[in-house]
């Protein structure tokens, strides 16, 4: 899905840019009342804000995108004769909007989109009667919501694209760097760290076809009125509206679109980000000191800890496994959303405001986030040799096992005696080639040259190319 081509996007770098935050209102108790202050505070928290991202559910961008369906509505409905065309004209010419006009007006109507038409009123004049004509503020927010989790997610599908390349090269590039397998956290047989990060690749692959294929379930707006009759505005109306706006009409809603929708594009973003906390995890541990296979880089003049001048910490991975906690417990929100009274009710409403723009903010910045940690990501190749020497090559006892069964030993012997030359490994000096040789149902079957062939990596690497091509990685 392209950008919606009435939509002009912001000429801010991904880089970085001036960034306004979004209009909110303080609540003060005053004299037993409520009263309202304007500030200006960010719906997530600069810290974990890109700019892109930000303009799409900025107030100003919810704004234009209100104005836009009203003079789509009056424009398709003066082409349907049910208003005059000069009408049509003059309110697409004139009208517009202040935020911090609106925001005056919200105090005293305490309805937002009363506050938005009243405004725009005072600047389109009389022709304004035509605005919001048979519609209901739902088809103003849930179809601006349509085209905002659109644009949302063509931005995350860039996301993915450009982490899949960073990820797609350094796959290449470690492609045959050897290094131990774990399975419970102990190792268990050797791979390559190109294989692993081919492996991440092929997960966040499946991460952009679930976003693609969500689109055209989110990609729905409606303007059917109070109950989803189409009582005081055709359908044709509606169904005009959406294709200029790029978004197919709901074939039925009721004052809403129903929030199963939006409940998996929820989750889709939590999966999503569960799938960046599990390699965020990964690097973690390869960054532990008894490990040390990858690191995170560490800038000149950066700071480990307060207290301890040495420290090099994962922070980066870190970062990224807490906000996926926060995306996944916005998937819980979503959900709770589904179920509402009757044709509509306001309880979801809150809750859209804040989950909808902060998921959308926050996997963004995990996104591009991850893509350069693993882009600048620091790999040992050393240390994963030296820590594939550790287990003096119990990693090789698949491979003598089977082997012996090949022979004709009975499987549950050939396991006992390839088990006690790995056991006296693990407790002694010698490696597990060596304890292999003192066994004499092993050795009655395999010569020492033998063991020596099968105590080989590349055993473990034959298929590598084959896996690479499958997967498309060339």
């Amino acid at each position: 899905m392209g950008q919606l081509p009435w939509l002009l996007r912001p000429s801010i770098s991904r880089q970085g840019g001036p960034i306004t935050s979004f209009p909110a209102t303080a609540i003060q108790r005053k004299s037993g009342q409520l009263a309202f202050t304007a500030l200006r505070l960010p719906a997530v928290i600069d810290r974990y804000t890109l700019p892109e991202m930000r303009a799409i559910w900025s107030e100003q961008r919810k704004y234009e995108i209100w104005l836009e369906i009203e003079l789509l509505a009056c424009e398709a409905m003066a082409e349907a004769g049910l208003l005059p065309a000069e009408d049509a004209a003059t309110v697409r010419q004139k009208a517009r909007f202040d935020l911090a006009e609106i925001a005056e007006i919200e105090k005293r109507t305490n309805h937002d989109v009363i506050a938005f038409l009243e405004n725009v009123a005072s600047y389109a004049g009389p022709a304004a009667r035509w605005l919001h004509q048979g519609m209901t503020s739902s088809d103003v927010l849930d179809t601006t919501l349509a085209v905002q989790m659109t644009e949302a997610s063509d931005l995350l599908l860039k996301d993915l694209t450009e982490l899949q390349e960073a990820v797609a090269k350094r796959a290449h590039e470690f492609k045959w760097t050897p290094m131990i397998g774990r399975s419970h956290g102990i190792h268990a047989e050797p791979i390559t760290f190109g294989l692993k990060l081919a492996l991440m690749w092929d997960e966040f692959r499946r991460a952009e076809q679930r976003l693609r294929e969500i689109q055209p379930r989110i990609r729905v707006g409606k303007l059917s009125g109070a109950v989803g009759t189409h009582a005081h505005l055709p359908p044709a109306i509606e169904e005009e509206v959406c294709r200029r706006l790029g978004l197919a009409p709901a074939a039925l809603s009721t004052q809403i679109i129903q929030r199963d929708r939006h409940a998996e594009y929820q989750m889709t973003l939590a999966l999503i980000a569960s799938s960046i906390d599990r390699w965020a995890t990964e690097f973690r541990h390869l960054q532990r000191t008894e490990v040390l296979e990858v690191e995170e880089y560490f800038s000149a003049g950066q700071k480990g800890s307060s207290a301890m001048p040495h420290k090099r910490n994962p922070i980066t991975g870190e970062k990224l496994s807490g906000l996926a906690r926060v995306v996944r417990g916005n998937a819980v929100a979503a959900l709770e959303n589904v179920a509402l009274w009757h044709e509509r009710d306001i309880s979801h409403s809150s809750v859209e405001r804040i989950i909808m723009p902060d998921s959308s903010i926050l996997l963004d910045y995990m996104l591009v986030t991850l893509r350069k940690l693993v882009e600048r990501l620091i790999v040992y190749p050393a240390n994963m040799e030296r820590n594939l020497r550790i287990t003096k090559g119990l990693y090789f006892s698949q491979s003598i096992l089977l082997e012996l069964t090949r022979r004709g030993l009975e499987r549950k012997a050939a396991y006992e005696a390839v088990q006690r030359a790995a056991m006296a490994t693990w407790q002694g000096d010698r490696t597990l080639q060596d304890n292999l040789l003192s066994e004499p149902e092993i050795t009655a079957l395999l010569t020492s040259e033998e063991i020596e062939r099968l105590c080989s990596l590349d055993i473990h690497f034959q298929h590598i190319d084959d896996t690479f091509r499958k997967l498309g990685l060339g």
